[in-house]
């Protein structure tokens, strides 16, 4: 047989042996036997044939045709008429065997390969990429005020459970043991979370726990009294003005019977949390492995290197109901009041005043008395049957809070009690009816809006002790408004009260009026108010003690820290605090215990606010001498920012105080006081009463209230061009105002007198002229 017939018979015979090869994996250079760019596009893989576009190889032994495009043998160049694939896009040079090409994707190339060892066709020439430049015309601005970051304010994360109350003093002093402690006033009972220290070294009620030895066998227990799923741990350091102490990584324990104790752990090892870094600053720990137990011990496994070991502590629990009791445990009674008990920023604030003023349309009205630094609007929820009314004969009362951002309960008790009065009015509650009706009610649930803001991202437990408490300027708005007491004092040590210095409506001085003062805008906001309308009562919240304080603030005797300094009215002022203090069931409970160290129960819970510490520029100060307005201050909780699951007991302890407070603004005497002639009120009519020296005003329409204790007074009217009026009123111990008018006739002119009178004496004095002349 020929050679030429023997190797097509090979040919065939190898065609329908072979399996068929997809026609894309036969032009992927990855398809061929080296794959990718280093493998020859004509080299089919063994055992395929090549596809009929291609050029085949010949048998061994037999000279390749001249017009094949086989690849050489390996160390040789390829031929000239090799069939390399011509670069995109160009036409095959004559007498090659084009080969079929195909779309490559992304990243690989369409051009023939190198065999092994010979040297490759050049590359294609790449593409030239068209880069597209935008160009953007950028404004330049000036720089402003910082924009308030509270609108899109971020709820802080909330844990998994509440806190069990050291700090809120639902954990009693019983619940907590310690290894060791220094001293009785470093107790284990003092390990509570933000608990002050009192102003001198060694004091009986210190500001944390210390240990009595300094060793890693320290510890801190609490006892939860119930099973409890324990899920984190927050400390501070030791509160201090002489010393800095603090913990700086400690150990938690468990046991539920305080014999055998079991370790946190984290993995295999016991868990090793970091803590303090100062004194001040609370952190946080979640526990790896949250464990149900009864007790937990804090052991402190390193600490300041300077200091001693002593903390504060609050724990985070979730209580567990006990199998092995068949007794409900004692929950905190739940408020029948369907109110929205929860934390408001400044966002969900405004939308709950909005929802409560279109459910009572008619009775309320919200309105703005300015913005703070950040520009957050100072929003005021009016309540009355006439909003944006003032009615002559009715009084006008005003509840303030947050005037330090971080004391918030007072915040959440006045949006508590704005839904309050709107759906007990609507219900038709005779004491919301008569107390709507029959007064102009104010509420502004904040003051210092940019400090509340700072508070509330951090959360109830890790805002601290004073986190939030100043404006954004680092003002401190309880200090921030004139100073009338001195010039006060100094007019009387001159004896120049009342005659030549008034005892009210004491004048701004000049220099709290410049430009350059350094008062908040949030401050001014609050003065302009107070000018605005005649409020007769007020009180305002705060936070961090169990006390109603009442004016004066400040000390007359400018250098003493605590001095009893009360006003010309201190027998209703003591009034009014006692009536907060004794219908609201946090004060008036006799099983609770001090907050910090001040022991304001042997008083009933009412003290003089000089007495406990001066206040220079105190916003109860300047109402009472500026305005007619008498104010107090109450500090509702221990806890400055209470967690949201206290929020319901605390509306509890405070609903009834809140009601009964604002209608004490209907004790003492009222009354118009009116031109004689015309019967028109008479604007800025001083109203005296014997005995007091103190006086108030009357409003544009000519009305006036004056609060005063049960008994009988002698009260005296007088405006400038008409003469004084006295008359006898009396106060009963109902609590109605006695109505106490007055009509004031115009003061005549000094001179010659009436026509009448001159006329009879001229023709007196022609008649004794006449008499001389006929003398002799």
């Amino acid at each position: 047989m020929s050679p030429p017939l023997f190797a097509l018979l090979l040919l065939l015979f190898a065609a329908a042996v072979a399996p068929p090869t997809p026609l894309d994996t036969a032009l992927r250079p990855e398809a061929t036997g080296m794959g990718g760019p280093g493998g020859s596009a004509a080299t089919p893989t063994r055992g395929t044939a090549p596809p009929k576009s291609s050029a085949t190889a010949p048998p061994r032994g037999t000279a390749p045709p001249k017009s094949s495009a086989t690849a050489p043998p390996r160390g040789t160049a390829p031929p000239k008429s090799s069939a390399t694939a011509p670069p995109r896009g160009t036409a095959p040079p004559k007498g090659t065997a084009a080969t079929p090409t195909k779309r490559t994707e992304p990243g690989r190339t369409g051009s023939a390969a190198p065999t092994r060892g010979g040297p490759g066709p050049k590359a294609p020439a790449p593409r030239k990429k068209i880069v597209r430049v935008k160009v953007v015309r950028k404004k330049v601005l000036k720089k402003k005020r910082p924009k308030a970051p509270t609108k899109g304010t971020t709820a802080p994360q909330e844990q998994p459970c509440p806190p069990l109350g050291l700090e809120s003093l639902r954990v009693q002093d019983s619940q907590l043991r310690s290894s060791s402690e220094k001293r009785y006033g470093l107790g284990a009972h003092r390990g509570r979370l933000n608990i002050q220290s009192g102003l001198y070294d060694g004091d009986f009620f210190d500001g944390g726990w210390c240990a009595g030895q300094e060793d890693a066998g320290q510890w801190l227990e609490v006892d939860a009294r119930r099973l409890t799923n324990f899920t984190g741990v927050i400390t501070q350091g030791l509160n201090s003005i002489w010393t800095y102490d603090w913990v700086t990584s400690y150990k938690v324990q468990f046991s539920n019977d305080t014999h055998a104790w079991r370790p946190c752990r984290n993995g295999t090892e016991d868990a090793v949390f970091p803590a303090n870094k100062d004194p001040e600053t609370p952190v946080l720990n979640a526990l790896p492995c949250p464990a149900v137990a009864r007790y937990i011990r804090i052991n402190p496994q390193s600490w300041f290197e300077n200091g001693t070991i002593c903390l504060r502590a609050e724990v985070l629990g979730c209580a567990l109901p006990d199998p092995n009791n068949i007794y409900q445990w004692p929950h905190d009674p739940v408020p029948t009041d369907k109110l929205d008990f929860r934390h408001h920023n400044y966002k969900e604030m405004r939308k709950l005043m909005k929802r409560v003023s279109e459910e009572c349309p008619n009775i309320t009205r919200i309105y703005s008395i300015g913005k703070s630094y950040l520009g957050l609007k100072m929003y005021v929820m009016e309540i009355s049957d006439n909003p944006g009314q003032h009615e002559v004969g009715e009084p006008e009362f005003r509840y303030v809070a947050g005037m330090h951002g971080n004391e918030v309960l007072g915040r959440e008790l006045l949006l508590n009690l704005m839904e309050y009065l709107c759906r007990e009015f609507r219900r038709g509650n005779p004491r919301v009816v008569r107390l709507v009706t029959g007064t102009r009610i104010h509420l502004l649930p904040s003051m210092n809006p940019d400090g509340y803001e700072t508070a509330y991202r951090l959360g109830s437990e890790l805002s601290g002790w004073a986190m939030g408490r100043w404006t954004y300027e680092g003002i401190d708005l309880n200090h921030n408004f004139a100073d009338l007491n001195t010039a006060l004092w100094d007019a009387e040590d001159n004896d120049l009260v009342p005659h030549e210095f008034p005892n009210h409506y004491i004048p701004i001085p000049e220099y709290y009026t410049f430009a350059n003062a350094t008062v908040a805008p949030e401050t001014r906001a609050v003065i302009d108010w107070m000018q605005r309308y005649p409020f007769v009562l007020s009180a305002n919240l705060h936070g961090g003690e169990l006390v109603v304080t009442y004016p004066f603030d400040m000390t007359r005797t400018y250098w003493k820290a605590q001095e009893l300094t009360p006003t010309a009215d201190d027998g209703v002022f003591r009034w009014l605090a006692t009536v907060y203090a004794t219908s609201n069931l946090a004060m008036a409970s006799e099983e609770r215990r001090l907050c910090h160290y001040d022991d304001f129960m042997r008083s009933g819970n009412i003290i003089n606010g000089a007495n406990w510490h001066t206040v220079p520029g105190s916003m109860n100060d300047f109402s009472y001498l500026h305005t007619n307005c008498f104010e107090i201050t109450v500090e509702l909780s221990c806890d400055k920012f209470p967690h949201v699951s206290e929020l319901p007991a605390e509306w509890e302890n405070n609903r009834e105080s809140l009601l009964l407070y604002m209608e004490q603004v209907h004790r003492g005497i009222k009354g118009v006081v009116r031109d004689e002639d015309t019967g028109e009120g008479i604007a800025n009519a001083i109203i005296s009463v014997d005995g007091i020296n103190h006086d108030v005003r009357t409003a544009v329409d000519g009305d006036y209230w004056r609060l005063l204790n049960p008994g009988e007074y002698e009260v005296t009217a007088r405006a400038e061009g008409y003469e004084a009026a006295t008359r006898p009123c009396r106060v009963s111990f109902e609590n109605v105002p006695t109505p106490c008018s007055f009509r004031l006739e115009r003061r005549r002119p000094r001179g010659r007198g009436p026509p009448d009178l001159q006329l009879r004496l001229h023709r007196h004095r022609l008649r004794r002229l006449r008499a001389q002349r006929r003398a002799p």
